[in-house]
């Protein structure tokens, strides 16, 4: 199979930042620099990247961006609307660096130097589109949602078991009584801490009330998304429309997941002992506990977890799925 040097003239390194992007351009004949040069991440610093690019480079030229889905985000609509295929670069390691130590350029020749002899059948083309976007947000919403929530429940449970409002609290609350505690009205007959303990008791209620409802929209804004871009999703047993945007989410690019082991790994349920049989047991046993560096934390969730041990093979059926997930035109693409 041919490598990237042998399909392309150029291949532009990007290191992105919440600022500035610097860019490495390399000349795939020779493996020399062409060019160093940084650049604001405003859009006329893309708009000046992509013209410095186009004046050193010709056609046939590759980008290697790190963190399509992230810094590197806005980058990455700008190079596709310029028609300029890229690719996700993983971080460069510390041994790879060398003696040169860490810097914004060293970082972004190590992107480009580490595709120039990838395999182009290896490429970790991004998975970008606005259904996909529109799923990232949903769920950075939700977890907000969710958190806020069970601080007021949390909160709410605390107020009522340090001052008695006539509410049980031996047990977890039940919506009924949240429900009922936001209905509450103000008496003249109690006492001052009564009446401050109250107003924050029906402030908390109508907290969880009211984040209950945006989460069950969430909610139902998800399985909509979900259905438009991988319709056959859902029909997992045991995957819902939550789990379901995670995992369409978290598979960033074609051949990031290859079967259910590699699943098991980016979820941080791979057996690492089984990949270190030369290793003494006490090292072993703390290396079991790691947690591999691809795994994705919103994957490792309880309940994504739960979902997929209860999906079986659901791994396996969502790899095929989101491979060829639809794109919102209607028209299907492994990179879409």
């Amino acid at each position: 199979m041919p490598i990237v040097a042998d399909e392309y003239t150029h291949v532009i390194g990007v290191d992105t930042h919440a600022k500035t992007h610097t860019y490495v351009i390399l000349d795939t004949r020779t493996g020399g620099v062409v060019d160093t040069a940084s650049f604001p991440t405003s859009p006329t610093g893309l708009a000046r990247a992509l013209a410095w690019i186009d004046r050193r480079t010709a056609a046939g030229r590759l980008a290697a961006v790190e963190g399509t889905s992230s810094y590197g985000a806005s980058l990455t609509e700008a190079l596709q609307q310029a028609d300029i295929p890229l690719v996700e670069a993983r971080p460069p390691r510390r041994a790879d660096r060398g003696a040169r130590g860490k810097s914004d350029p060293v970082d972004a020749e190590a992107a480009a130097r580490a595709v120039l002899r990838t395999d182009t059948a290896l490429l970790s083309w991004p998975r970008t589109g606005n259904i996909r976007s529109a799923l990232r947000v949903l769920l950075a919403a939700r977890r907000s949602m969710d958190g806020q929530r069970t601080a007021s429940r949390n909160a709410l449970t605390a107020l009522l078991r340090t001052i008695n409002l006539g509410i049980d609290v031996r047990h977890p609350l039940k919506d009924t009584q949240i429900a009922s505690i936001a209905a509450w009205r103000h008496r003249p007959s109690d006492d001052i801490d009564e009446v401050i303990a109250r107003a924050e008791a029906v402030r908390l209620a109508r907290d969880v009330i009211d984040l209950t409802g945006k989460l069950n929209a969430n909610h139902h804004a998800l399985e909509r998304y979900v259905s438009a871009l991988a319709p056959t999703v859902l029909d997992i047993a045991g995957v819902g429309p939550v789990s379901a945007a995670v995992f369409l989410t978290a598979y960033s690019h074609v051949g990031r997941v290859r079967s259910e082991a590699a699943f098991a790994s980016l979820g941080g349920a791979g057996d690492s002992r089984a990949r270190l049989p030369s290793m003494p047991h006490s090292r072993k046993s703390r290396a079991s506990r790691r947690v591999p560096r691809t795994s994705s934390r919103a994957i490792r969730s309880p309940r994504t977890t739960t979902a997929v041990g209860t999906a079986g093979r659901a791994a396996t059926t969502l790899t095929r799925t989101a491979a060829i997930s639809t794109r919102s035109d209607g028209t299907s693409s492994t990179r879409s």
